[in-house]
Parts: C-alpha cells; structure tokens; sequence
C-alpha cells in the first residue's frame, strides 16, 4: 500500500496540475468526499490498536488538512485566471461610437395627468385612488343617483354577472365612489382630488368605453361656492396658461350636488378655428357644486355642520383642448409614429414653476 507519505505528495501534485476549476472540484471529490482514498483510509483504523490508531489517524488529518489547504491555493488562482480571461473576453472597444438609442415618450393622457396632479398638488389637495370594481352603494346609491336614472340602465353601465343574492358589481362609471370611501373613511377636513379610468357604454370622436376623469372634494365647515368658483378659476387658468381666461358658470343640475353648475371657459371660433382665451364663445370644460346634503348624510357626516364642493372633468377632454386633438380615439390607437410625433420628453415632470 502508498505510504501516507507518498499520498501527501501525490494528492498535493495532482492538485497544483489542475487545469481547471471543473477538475479540481473533481480531485477534491475523489481525495476527500464519502467515497476518497482519505476517507476510506480513516474508516480502516477501527482495525487497528489503540496506539497504532492514534499516529495513524492524526497523520491522516494531517494529511487531509495539507490537501485541503492546497485545494484553496489552486482554487483561488484558478478563480482569478478565469476572471482575467473573461474580462479579456468581454472587453469594449471604448472607441467605438455610440449606439443609437431612441429616447421614449410620455403620452398626452399621462402627461396631462401629471399637470393635473402638479397644478392641484400646489393647492393643498392630495391625490386618492380606489378600485375599478364598485358596488351599487358606492357607485349609485351614496352619490344620490335614484333607481329611475338612466346611468343605472344596462345600455349606459358596464354590469358584471349577478352574484349568488341577485346583487351586480359595475365597472365604476365615474370617479366619485373614492370621494364616498374617502368621506367614510377620514374625518373632515378632506381635501383631494380623485384621478383615474372610468367605463361607460358609449364610443365615438369624443367618447370612449374607457377613459380618464379627475374629480375633487373639499369638506370642511366653512366652505362655500365662492370657494369652488376660485379653486376652478385658478385651476383653467393655470391648466391652460392664460392669465386672463375668462370662466362662467351656469346653473345646471347632477344628483349628487345642490347647487350644481357647468363651467364654461372662453374660447373664439372665428375662421372655423377654435382658440382657447377671450374671445365672443363659451366652451362648456366641466361640471361642479356644492356636495348635496344627501351624500354628506349618506357617509356619515352631518349636513348641518359639514359642507363642501365637488368637481370633475374628462382628462382626456382637457387633453385634446389644450394640444389640439380633434378625435379622442387616437389616444388609444398604440401608434408609436404618432406617441414620437405628439409624446413628451420624459424625466422632466411638469409643475407651476415650468408650466404644463
């Protein structure tokens, strides 16, 4: 049999000859796992005497200890000679232009979504969300809108099957259920604006079976609707970017708000061209009131001592008024000729300071 001093040296040899990670791995296996020559050398001194056992099996830990320390010697040389052939392998020739790449655009809905937010973000609101999913409560019932309403009919609404109790979710039709779920959930003051996609059977130039609404809510004891007439004032003119654009609201009538009012913004036509500013014409931009006594009561808070304005509009309305687009289904068109031709340069947010 090798004398163990003949094995050291073998071991030690075989290990400082391998050429590479896989076969030292390999060696180390067959020195020292369950089934290696030092393994199955130590299982043997159970034969011997007490004496013999003791020498031998400290000469083989010895052994095993020499081997072990050169499989990590040669390990980490190899581990450093394969980094430096990979990094010789994968090098950049930093001369070398440039590659193209193309630089992504934000499209006119999320941008005009972000002005929205930087613009009312200035005027104290915060920003709520709620789910796409609604039930009747939320949807209808807490916002005053009675059984007989059209907006409750199938040929308007987005119903899912009927449940095990005969009730039906709905794709909510309007942002409005957040400003209840915010009402029950927060105690006034309450100052937020509600942004996000609605759906409602309707499609064509100037509709979309899913769009985008922003509404807003204030609440609080002392609010009134000179309140609203100057948040709104602020708001277009800023959207907008005309210092002296004039605003009117008309008396007009929503279930969910007493008084209610259409705001209209000016606007000229002359030459068949429409120009948002001062000029002879109204454009009608969106609807708003005070929040009804109704809604207040129906979410828990008194209408004696609370009150409150609500707004909304289309973003996508906004949208194509201020940048000119004539039909709203192009938004949802995927055309990246035209996200290039009409998108925004991204990383730069829009604020007050830059304007939209």
């Amino acid at each position: 049999m090798e004398s163990l001093e003949q094995l050291q040296s073998s071991l030690i040899d075989q290990v400082a000859a391998a050429a590479d990670l896989e076969a030292l791995e390999k060696l180390r296996v067959q020195a020292l796992g369950k089934k290696g020559e030092l393994t199955q050398r130590l299982k043997t001194l159970g034969s011997l005497s007490p004496d013999e056992r003791r020498e031998a099996g400290q000469s083989l830990n010895k052994i095993k200890e020499a081997v072990n320390a050169a499989i990590e010697t040669r390990r980490g040389t190899l581990e450093e000679a394969a980094l430096e052939a990979r990094l010789a392998e994968e090098s950049i020739d930093v001369s070398l232009p440039a590659r193209p790449a193309e630089l992504g655009r934000i499209h006119p809905i999320s941008q005009t979504w972000e002005e929205l937010v930087a613009i009312f973000g200035e005027m104290g609101f915060s920003v709520a969300e709620g789910p796409h999913i609604e039930d009747d409560f939320h949807n209808f019932t807490a916002l005053n809108i009675h059984e007989w309403h059209p907006a409750r009919q199938d040929m308007d609404t987005f119903y899912l099957k009927p449940a095990a109790d005969g009730t039906r979710k709905v794709l909510r039709t309007h942002t409005s259920p957040v400003q209840i779920r915010t009402m029950l959930a927060e105690k006034p003051p309450i100052r937020i604006i509600v942004p996000g996609r609605t759906f409602r059977a309707d499609h064509d130039a100037t509709h979309s079976p899913m769009f985008h609404q922003v509404e807003g809510l204030v609440i609080d004891k002392k609010t009134h609707m000179g309140h609203l007439k100057g948040t709104l004032t602020a708001f277009c003119r800023a959207y907008f970017g005309i210092d002296d654009l004039p605003l009117r609201f008309r008396p007009s009538y929503f279930p969910f708000t007493e008084p209610s009012a259409e705001v209209d913004i000016g606007c000229s036509r002359e030459g068949g061209e429409l120009k948002i500013g001062p000029g002879k014409d109204w454009l009608e931009i969106l609807g708003s009131g005070m929040v009804h006594p109704q809604v207040l009561a129906n979410c828990g808070l008194d209408p004696e001592v609370y009150q409150g304005f609500a707004f909304g509009m289309g973003i996508e309305r906004i949208a194509m008024l201020k940048y000119g687009f004539p039909d709203l289904r192009i938004f949802y068109e995927t055309d990246l000729r035209w996200l290039k031709h009409y998108g925004f340069v991204p990383l730069e947010p829009p604020s007050l300071v830059r304007g939209g």
